[in-house]
Order: structure tokens, then C-alpha cells, then sequence
């Protein structure tokens, strides 16, 4: 099979080209997203209020220095489960799916906490959603890979899929982190915290539908993933020192530093296998860590690769950073809203602790027609 293609720097970029010999059929075929669903908590949670908590007077003015004005925070009788259940049954509702549809089920959430801040292992989250969602021939497995955990399981479906070994597959996360905000208000004293970021989370779930796409239709043009592993340390989580859960610690602005450095090649690789520029691209859609960041990160990548992207999608100031869920949440919310045209093209990228860097670039197509006509 070829379409792995590692370079010097050791990622791989997974294009549409090569073969394989999957029992579904011989390929190579071409996936497409059918359905992306989400969960939003109702509950929602102003910087001005979480800053109003902390123990320690601060004078940091969160909103004006990230940018979110509010996040979605659980309520009672929420968590990672709950979160994740809803936005699988909401995307197999948009795909006109059940269940039983699935050949592949990823669970790809960070957190795991079901029945409020008790993490799960075991059984592993994805059989319990399996269960519940009746999906019982599908292969299921977990995964975890920072908040580019539903990135990289769209990149590993992708491949399945178009390996011939699965037509129809789901990725699924729902992400309760709420609590380390909870914690980082504190113990934050300046805005030289290595907490900081912490303040920017808030809980969602989400979850794509990918299928084997009809001969000749559009679909994912892309989806490719490298691991810098040097730049490990840079964010690091432990069990919390006061209250529940678990408290982050991150160089955050060393890690928006080479996360813009180290991208910039792989971006221009991605582009070039697509055959594309950067102003081909009609929505951007970056991981959600902060307004300013994403900001910085879009001017930089313009004047590199010689262009800018039509649009760039920001739903941090709304959602807040709802790690593996960000991309995913941020597209529901445009495909809800009509925002997209039929022909337009996407690009996914996320620049995640580890470092990890993915990109997945693809066409809205079909995808427009279950959640209404945009423009």
C-alpha cells in the first residue's frame, strides 16, 4: 500500500493515491465526511465570572488576553460519557445512520470521566458507547493524543477506509475539563502563570461520520499527521494539588512559538500534495486556543506561503478551547448556521501538545445537504 509517505522530518501525510487490498474491496477509495454532530453543555461560564473565583487577586483581564468570553461548562448529570453519547447520536442523525452502520467506532477524548470526575479505563469508554449506541459489529478502540485526539482518529479512519477495510466509521470525544480551569483559579497569581491556559477550557462533545464516498465524488483531498516529540514538556498535566481531577501546566508561549515554526513546512508539504495554495483555501479551521493566537498563527502562515486562506473560523471567544473537540465543534456550528457553500474547501489544522501537528483538508460537498443550503 502506498499513500504513507514519511519524510525527513518523519511525519506522514496520508494523500489520495496508492493501493491497498482491504476485504471490503480493492482500492485505493476515497472517504468523505457524512455527518458531524456535537453537545454543548446550556450551562455557560463568563471569563468575568471564573476570574471573579480565583483565591488570588490577579488583575488579569482574561477576556481582553484570549479573547473568550464564555465557555460551556457540565452541569449535573454531565461528563466525558454523556457528552460524547449525545454528539454520537447527533451526527448518526445528520447521516441518516444507526448504530449498527458502523464498521469502526474511536473514542479519542483526553478525559474519560464518567459519573462525574471518576475516570474510566476500564472498560474502555468506546465499548461503553458501542453498547449504547447499538453499534455492536463495529471495531472500537480508544485512543488518546492530546487535543488532537479527534484529528488523529479522522486520520486513522481515513486510512481504513480508504484501504477498502471499513466503508462507514465514527470518531467520537467528549471533553469535560472544565475542572482545570476550576483548579488553575486557585492557585493563579500573574499572568505568568504556567496555568493560565487552563482558564481558556470549556466542555463539549463531538463527532464525525466518515464513509467510503461514491467513484469520482469530492472528498478528503488530504489528512496527514507528524509527532515532534522534543517539544514533549512544553504542556504537561498532573493530579491536581487542590480539588478535583487534574491541573495543566504549559509554556504557552513558547508552545505558540515552535508551533508556528514547525508548522509552517508541514503546511506547504500538505498544500503541495493537494496541488492547492493557502488562498484556495476558503475555510480555515485552527485548534482554538486563543483569538490572539490564532491570529498570530494565520498572519505568519500567510506571508509564508504566499497568501491567506478566505476565511478563518474563531468559536474559542463562544466555546472557549474544547481541546480534541475544538475543530469539530467549530464546524457543526457553520454547517448549523449555513455558513458553507457546496463547493467550498476546508482545511482542519491542529497544533497540539506533544507537539503533534495534523492537517485534513477537504471539500463540504454532500455534507451541506444534511444541515441546510449556505449561501
Amino acid at each position: 500500500m502506498q499513500g504513507s509517505h514519511p519524510s525527513e522530518n518523519g511525519e506522514h501525510w496520508m494523500a489520495l493515491e496508492g493501493g491497498a487490498d482491504g476485504s471490503l474491496g480493492d482500492g485505493p477509495f476515497t472517504s468523505r465526511f457524512i455527518g458531524i454532530g456535537a453537545s454543548v453543555p446550556e450551562r455557560r461560564l463568563t471569563s468575568d465570572e471564573l476570574m471573579a473565583s480565583t483565591e488570588h487577586q490577579t488583575d488579569i483581564d482574561l477576556e481582553r488576553l484570549t479573547g473568550v468570553r464564555e465557555r460551556r461548562v457540565v452541569a449535573e448529570g454531565e461528563d466525558s460519557y454523556t457528552l460524547a453519547l449525545d454528539a454520537a447520536r447527533d451526527a448518526l442523525a445528520r447521516a441518516g445512520l444507526a448504530g449498527e452502520d458502523l464498521d469502526v467506532l474511536i473514542v479519542s477524548s483526553i478525559s474519560r470521566y464518567v459519573g462525574g470526575l471518576r475516570m474510566q479505563l476500564e472498560p474502555p469508554l468506546s465499548l461503553s458507547l458501542k453498547e449504547a449506541l447499538g453499534a455492536h459489529r463495529a471495531m472500537s478502540f480508544d485512543l488518546s493524543n492530546a487535543c488532537a485526539g479527534m484529528m488523529t482518529g479522522v486520520f486513522i479512519l481515513n486510512d481504513l477506509i480508504r484501504q477498502g477495510r471499513a466503508r462507514v466509521g465514527m470518531v467520537v470525544s467528549g471533553e469535560y475539563i472544565s475542572q482545570l480551569g476550576v483548579n488553575a483559579a486557585r492557585e493563579i497569581r500573574t499572568i505568568q502563570s504556567d496555568q493560565l491556559a487552563s482558564l481558556t477550557l470549556g466542555d463539549a462533545g463531538a463527532a464525525a461520520i466518515l464513509e467510503r464516498a461514491p467513484e469520482g465524488a469530492p472528498g478528503i483531498e488530504v489528512a496527514g499527521f507528524t509527532t515532534l516529540a522534543e517539544r514533549s514538556r512544553l504542556c504537561l498535566a498532573f493530579p491536581a494539588k487542590v480539588g478535583a481531577g487534574v491541573s495543566m501546566y504549559s509554556d504557552a508561549r513558547t508552545l505558540q512559538e515552535v508551533g508556528i515554526e514547525d508548522t509552517v513546512p508541514l503546511l506547504r508539504e500538505a498544500l503541495d500534495q493537494a496541488g492547492l495554495g493557502f488562498d484556495e483555501i476558503d475555510y480555515f479551521i485552527p485548534h482554538q486556543t486563543s483569538a490572539r493566537a490564532i491570529e498570530k498563527g494565520v498572519k505568519e502562515f500567510s506571508e509564508s506561503m504566499g497568501g491567506a486562506p478566505k476565511h478563518v473560523v474563531v468559536t474559542v471567544d463562544e466555546f472557549g478551547n474544547t481541546s480534541s473537540t475544538t475543530h469539530f465543534v467549530a464546524l457543526w456550528k457553520y454547517l448549523r448556521e449555513g455558513r458553507f457553500a457546496k463547493d467550498d474547501r476546508v482545511m482542519l489544522l491542529s497544533i497540539a501538545s506533544g507537539l503533534e501537528v495534523g492537517i485534513v483538508i477537504f471539500k463540504v460537498d454532500q455534507l451541506l445537504e444534511r444541515y441546510g443550503h449556505g449561501h
